[in-house]
């Protein structure tokens, strides 16, 4: 069910039988010169959109726009400050609490994004307001993109690059593949920005010329397929499990 589609009436079943609501978060950054700029709110959108054809739960509108100030350097690259995205992030679950919803997943598929959704959810637990937690789809099924993928980028690279294709296939310029390999870096490491121990970059043009990591050539269309339907099957099972959970069991646990 996606909530932006529905009159109000028609809503107040849903908030009387069920607490969950999937909320869909991305980016609007560069992703290379073979990837569109909405790549990640894409792919968050379409994970949240299929979690809840398959289980019935409700589906907010996406974000967007989110925490990307370090890929500031390319055309384009939108981002709002990190404190801004968390009190944003954090009002629009408390809206929700209003209704009747007391979990949340958060639907990402920007890592910059992680941390900050990270501390709102802890703060609405420890407030006891709601349990929200955060899901990124290739964390879910790290060994399936190991086995697809000898260097998967991470960002813009082909795992990106496979879901776009499976997704959004005209929005991906294919005749770019190589270009973006051979004028970006296959690794974080092999950019040789880590010293001694110490991540001395700070933005992704400090690592990369194109702004992507990987081998893009290494991506297609039915890889993205695989890697959909399996991070699909992950964010179902763990709708059901959050669903299934009672609240008192998600707050915070006494002082010892």
């Amino acid at each position: 069910m996606y909530l932006g589609d529905e009159a109000w009436p028609d809503l107040e079943t849903y908030f009387e039988s069920e607490s969950l609501a999937l909320v869909p978060l991305g980016s609007t950054e560069q992703h290379g010169p073979h990837l569109p700029e909405a790549t990640d709110h894409l792919i968050a959108e379409a994970f949240a959109h299929e979690a809840a054809d398959r289980t019935g739960f409700l589906r907010t509108p996406t974000i967007d726009i989110g925490v990307s100030g370090h890929h500031r350097q390319f055309h384009g690259t939108m981002w709002v400050d990190p404190p801004a995205f968390r009190e944003y992030v954090a009002s629009l679950t408390r809206n929700l609490t209003a209704h009747g919803i007391d979990r949340v997943i958060y639907v990402n598929a920007h890592g910059g994004n992680v941390p900050h959704l990270r501390e709102v959810g802890a703060q609405l637990r420890q407030d006891e307001v709601a349990y929200a937690i955060e899901w990124m789809w290739n964390d879910s099924i790290p060994t399936l993109v190991d086995d697809l993928f000898e260097q998967n980028g991470p960002h813009g690279g082909p795992k990106e690059t496979s879901m776009i294709q499976y997704l959004e296939p005209d929005l991906v310029h294919d005749d770019r593949l190589e270009e973006a390999r051979e004028t970006g870096v296959p690794s974080v490491e092999a950019a040789e920005t880590v010293k001694h121990g110490s991540r001395t970059f700070y933005d992704a043009a400090d690592n990369t010329a194109n702004g992507v990591l990987g081998d893009q050539t290494d991506a297609s269309a039915e890889k993205g397929e695989r890697l959909f339907e399996a991070a699909s099957d992950q964010l179902v099972r763990l709708c059901e499990w959050l669903a299934a959970q009672p609240f008192e069991a998600l707050l915070p646990a006494d002082h010892v």
